[in-house]
């Protein structure tokens, strides 16, 4: 059997790259996106790509009827909780409506295909220290309208599970970056890194807090968890999806500074503090290993070097 994948959010930094994966894998590919023009993605066999915002429900089921897909990556959204705390509204609507209207065509599908939505780890909130690595029977107590809107999406799925019998499953997404990555700290660190090594910028890095504790997923571990998941995760379960190993984001610019061969000095400034950082955000990953075989491959190493030669291509 032809597989065709609807990928949501098609033009976000995750989907862009599973779009990728997928049509190496031979299958077909339909790229849903919201702003770009469809001059900004690749031309490549099997994968076409269609304007479609989420928060209209007859062109979604437009893009059903035309194109009837066997599996849907569901990770279009808006995915930043600072524009969530600025514009909850947007966020609801994007996240929450966008959603129902994606499982309402679903419903009404003749063959309702299997779905794999993007949750997050930011549905848990503040973990105490005796739960981590976290797992995915913590409480869902988030802390923003980004983390309550993921909360949604992941007992959305359920529900249309249980009522309806649409194969759902729920990937709970933890911190995850690689090339083309924005607006985390080992791309910030990078993208300086490179900035200094052209002359582009003096050798003083700007960093925020270096203390807390995190574990970076390589993107391209993570699509492969999203495509395995798909094919192998059981239908109505939400999978924590998180790298083995936390680093101290110290830890991480040393490294990143490291492999670039960039010296400089490092100040902290304090526009890139936060009011509160969590001391360490890491998943248990025992359940999806278990179920589907995923396990990630990628060292913080390869992570980062890969991210050092992106950005030497762009900048």
């Amino acid at each position: 059997m032809t597989r065709t994948a609807l990928v949501t959010g098609a033009e976000g930094f995750i989907g862009s790259h599973l779009v990728r994966f997928l049509q190496k894998e031979g299958w077909n590919v339909i790229g849903g996106y919201r702003l770009h023009g469809s001059d900004s993605f690749p031309k490549l066999p099997k994968l076409c790509f269609e304007q479609c915002d989420l928060r209209h429900g007859q062109r979604v089921e437009q893009i059903f009827r035309e194109y009837n897909p066997t599996h849907v990556f569901h990770l279009g959204a808006q995915s930043l909780p600072t524009v969530s705390w600025a514009d909850p509204v947007d966020t609801f609507e994007s996240n929450i409506i966008g959603s129902l209207h994606l499982f309402e065509a679903i419903r009404h599908n003749k063959r309702p295909p299997v779905i794999v939505s993007a949750c997050s780890s930011a549905e848990y909130g503040n973990v105490p220290a005796s739960a981590i690595p976290v797992k995915e029977e913590q409480p869902l107590l988030p802390l923003h309208p980004y983390g309550i809107s993921k909360v949604c999406l992941d007992l959305l799925a359920r529900e249309y599970f249980l009522d309806y019998r649409i194969p759902a499953v729920n990937i709970r997404l933890f911190n995850t970056t690689g090339p083309g990555k924005t607006n985390d700290a080992p791309s910030d660190f990078v993208r300086q890194l490179v900035q200094i090594k052209k002359g582009r910028q003096k050798p003083v890095m700007e960093v925020g807090n270096l203390k807390p504790r995190r574990a970076f997923l390589d993107v391209s571990d993570a699509v492969r968890g999203f495509y395995l998941a798909a094919l192998k995760g059981k239908h109505g379960e939400a999978y924590n999806l998180c790298a083995t190993q936390t680093h101290e984001i110290e830890e991480v610019l040393s490294t990143a500074m490291r492999l670039s061969g960039v010296k400089a000095q490092v100040r902290v400034a304090e526009r890139l503090l936060r009011p509160s950082d969590e001391k360490i955000i890491f998943g248990d990953t025992k359940k999806i290993r278990r179920d589907t075989g995923w396990k990630p491959l990628q060292t913080l190493e390869q992570t980062l070097m890969s991210m050092l030669e992106h950005w030497e291509k762009i900048l």
